[in-house]
């Protein structure tokens, strides 16, 4: 008769502190579609000219010019 003996599963607790990467682009859509928080880059590709500039307007209205301006 051949029994299988189950082994115990052993996980290092360790293990819990290694770096998870986070899906940026999901965290921003689920902000959006949740609070109606926005989050862009003003360099974002998917913006043509004219969003990029209202982008940038916008943020230094609300928070004034970035310091390496």
């Amino acid at each position: 008769m051949n029994m299988k003996i189950p082994q115990p599963h052993y996980r290092c607790p360790l293990g819990k502190l290694q770096p998870q990467t986070t899906d940026l682009n999901a965290i921003k859509e689920a902000g959006w579609r949740e609070q109606h928080i926005l989050v862009v880059n003003e360099t974002d590709d998917r913006l043509d000219f004219i969003e990029r500039e209202i982008v940038r307007r916008i943020g230094e209205r609300l928070y004034g010019r970035t310091h390496h301006e």
